[in-house]
């Protein structure tokens, strides 16, 4: 797979179908289970309505995942956090890596926050694998409440989107 392969289009009314797609007990093992159909279509009506930035991901012009990037306040600063998923059938083949690189890109270009964090589950090697490889300093784990009424315990990844000139910013 050449990653020259993968694009990102940013969220379309059509995109709910893979919304579904992706809504299952192997894809949301480490999220707390799958969403409720009434979940999904609220899902999809918040990146809709522009809730963070969020993209079809695209190979070879089929829709095999999604990804994104949103604003959030994180141990007193803000900076953005990016989330992933590609579809079963076509992970292991480096398409979250080329997705989450141009999510990157997209962000960076908005010249607003100093970093990007992720935040994959701690048990998930396959999600942490990912921002290791795009150079992401690995700051500690944490617990998070994500979906509300599940804890769950988390790796936190950050990546610099701009020089700073306060070295200790997040």
């Amino acid at each position: 797979m050449d990653s020259a392969d993968v694009r990102i289009e940013p969220w379309a009314d059509g995109d709910l179908d893979l919304l579904r797609r992706a809504n299952t007990p192997e894809m949301w093992r480490y999220l707390g289970g799958p969403e409720t159909e009434e979940k999904v279509l609220d899902r999809h009506r918040r990146y809709l309505a522009g809730a963070g930035n969020m993209f079809r991901v695209e190979l070879a012009g089929e829709p095999v995942g999604i990804v994104g990037y949103w604003e959030r306040e994180w141990q007193g600063d803000d900076v953005y956090e990016t989330g992933w998923h590609v579809l079963p059938e076509f992970q292991g083949r480096g398409i979250a890596t080329a997705a989450v690189s141009a999510v990157i890109a997209e962000a960076a270009a908005q010249g607003k926050h100093q970093h990007v964090h992720a935040y994959p589950s701690v048990a998930n090697a396959a999600s942490n694998a990912i921002p290791r490889k795009l150079g992401f300093e690995l700051v500690g784990a944490y617990d998070f409440e994500y979906p509300p009424g599940h804890m769950m315990r988390c790796n936190d990844w950050r990546l610099a989107l701009q020089p700073s000139a306060h070295p200790h910013q997040s």
